[in-house]
Order: structure tokens, then C-alpha cells, then sequence
């Protein structure tokens, strides 16, 4: 998203700036009341399928239009957003800058991707579980895994259920 876009959305969203958002390890967290955002706004969406190999003749059929808070948000009450800072988890698609679609509502499983506080720091890694072990995981060898053992903190405030990733 270019930041045009980004302030058209923040101020659609009633977002507070994002020099304002709250920053912690390795993204940002914006503050949002969920009764703001829910906003319907149809878009198009056309029933061909996009050839990402060879070319197939062009179909500009428009099947229908489509809500994107209804299509990625399915709890509303326990989604929120935060933006990505860092380049730990490059290896599960998440890039610098992306925006990731939390839902407090899913239930954290080993392999699941989770937005969690440690040690009173915000960061995105991938959960494993492993008989007695929980660990944060990055997916980037760059990163070193950190098993959490007594005495640190973990608090888990949601489940990644999307990406939003610009090119």
C-alpha cells in the first residue's frame, strides 16, 4: 500500500496516524474500535480465474461483487490489524511493511503463526509446541528460535488468519 492509500484508509477507518500507532519489537499496532471499521465496500469480482502460467484467452465475465471485511474478517469483534516491522518471518510470506489481519477468536495451535507479548515485547513468530516445550519461532534463518521456559512471559493476543502484502 503507498501511503496515499494508507492515509485514504486510515481516515475511512478513523485511525489515529500512523506515527501514532503503537510500536513494539517488530510491527506496529494501530488503535481501532471495531464499530469503525465495519464498513461494507463492494468491489467487483470477476468469475475467470487469473492464469499465473501461460496465457489463457481473457473472460471479463463479473460474477459479482465482493466485501473484503466480509471475505477476511469473520469475527469482527476479535479482528484487529497490526503492520509489520522487521524481516523475521520473510520465510512464511510476511515482509517488512505488510499488514497482517489478527483474529483473537482463533484458538493458538503449534504451527500457527500468533501475535504475542514477550517479555513485555510485541512480535509476530510462528508457535510450536513440543510435548513440554513452547517455542517462538521465526522463519528466517537469520533469527534464533527462543524457547520460553519459566519465568519469562507469554501472552498471546491472536492468531494470524491473513496477510496483506503490497508488491
Amino acid at each position: 500500500m503507498n501511503s496515499a492509500t494508507l492515509y485514504s484508509l486510515n481516515t475511512r477507518l478513523k485511525l489515529k496516524p500512523f506515527s501514532q500507532w503503537i510500536s513494539f519489537d517488530n510491527i506496529a499496532l494501530p488503535i481501532l474500535e471495531v464499530s469503525e471499521f465495519l464498513i461494507q465496500i463492494n468491489l467487483p469480482l470477476f468469475a475467470s480465474k487469473v492464469s499465473a502460467g501461460f496465457p489463457s484467452p481473457a473472460d471479463d465475465h463479473l460474477e459479482a461483487s465482493i466485501d473484503l471485511n466480509q471475505q477476511y474478517i469473520k469475527h469482527p469483534a476479535a479482528t484487529f490489524f497490526v503492520k509489520v516491522q522487521g524481516h523475521s518471518m520473510i520465510g512464511a510470506g510476511i515482509h517488512n511493511g505488510d499488514m497482517l489481519v489478527v483474529d483473537r477468536s482463533l484458538e493458538a495451535q503449534s504451527g500457527s503463526i500468533i501475535i504475542a507479548v514477550f517479555n513485555g515485547e510485541l512480535t509476530v513468530k510462528r508457535l510450536l509446541l513440543n510435548d513440554d516445550e513452547v517455542w517462538l519461532w521465526p522463519e528466517n534463518p537469520e533469527y534464533q528460535p527462543v524457547q520460553i521456559k519459566e519465568g519469562m512471559e507469554l501472552h498471546i493476543w491472536g492468531v494470524v488468519a491473513h496477510v496483506i502484502h503490497s508488491l
